[in-house]
């Protein structure tokens, strides 16, 4: 049985996906670990590259879809299926969550965060600074502040101020044996979704080390996904609303604060168009 199932949702990152996988394979580690891909019916190479790679490497489990898994409307949630996908297929204690345009840098991450997790079991999930690169040549710079705090918790996650968690620095405790929870599949915000899940169960650990990329190009859901998006700003309002009924008095009073500020927001919004 895998220690760490390193889930990895590929749409048309034909470009990217070999660097992705490199990084992951460079992990050098004291337990066994899986990679289990799944690519939603990419229109450009990728699943030729990724079948490539599993022919060559037992531990990569390769799901080459068909047809795209959807949903197709709206756009904010495209993907999805295929991210609930290969959770359902990971095996590990932990999970470590990379997309296929992202990537590792660091060859001891995945031993290092899997180490703090299995010494600290008050902590659910673990993240590090990543750098973000852009396609188009712009200056990379550090995903998180250099003031970042060592320690947050799920009260962090809830007042969404600002975005710590780079999805490619993830490793948490794989507590999706049951499945994603029913908000989340109508949550527009797919990563935060699943970390608050994870973050239930406890506390984040923040490695100040740069240990990846963070790619930034125009088929990433970020340029969809974006302050100016109504549908995408009233759907996580909506998230955080369906929380707002499963959580206790003190994280109901930090979430009643973070839906008036999106309230806020989205009148703006209105105002300005």
């Amino acid at each position: 049985m895998p220690k760490v199932s390193i889930l990895v949702p590929v749409y048309n990152h034909g470009k990217f996906i070999a660097q992705m996988l490199e990084g992951a394979l460079a992990q050098q580690v004291n337990f066994e670990y899986e990679i289990v891909i799944g690519d939603d019916a990419s229109t450009d190479n990728s699943a030729e590259i990724i079948q490539a790679y599993s022919q060559r490497y037992p531990q990569i489990k390769a799901y080459l879809h068909p047809t795209n898994l959807g949903p197709s409307s709206p756009r904010e949630l495209g993907g999805k299926n295929n991210v609930a996908f290969i959770f359902g297929k990971a095996q590990g204690e932990y999970i470590a969550l990379c997309e296929g345009d992202d990537y590792w840098t660091n060859p001891h991450k995945l031993q290092k965060q899997v180490d703090f997790l299995d010494q600290h079991p008050d902590f659910a999930l673990t993240h590090h600074q990543l750098e973000v690169i852009y396609e188009d040549g712009s200056e990379s710079h550090p995903f998180n502040r250099l003031d970042q705090k060592e320690v947050s918790t799920l009260e962090d996650l809830y007042q969404d101020e600002e975005w710590i968690l780079g999805t490619a620095s993830t490793v948490f405790r794989n507590v999706f044996k049951n499945g994603l929870a029913p908000w989340w599949w109508k949550s527009a915000s797919g990563d935060i979704g699943i970390f608050i899940q994870a973050v239930k169960f406890g506390k984040i650990k923040y490695f100040p080390e740069t240990m990846g990329c963070y790619r930034k190009h125009r088929g990433g859901m970020t340029n969809i996904h974006t302050p100016q998006n109504y549908f995408f700003l009233e759907n996580r309002k909506q998230m955080f609303e369906a929380l707002l009924t499963e959580s206790n008095e003190n994280l109901q009073a930090t979430l009643t604060k973070t839906i008036q500020r999106y309230d806020e927001i989205l009148e703006g919004l209105k105002l300005s168009q």
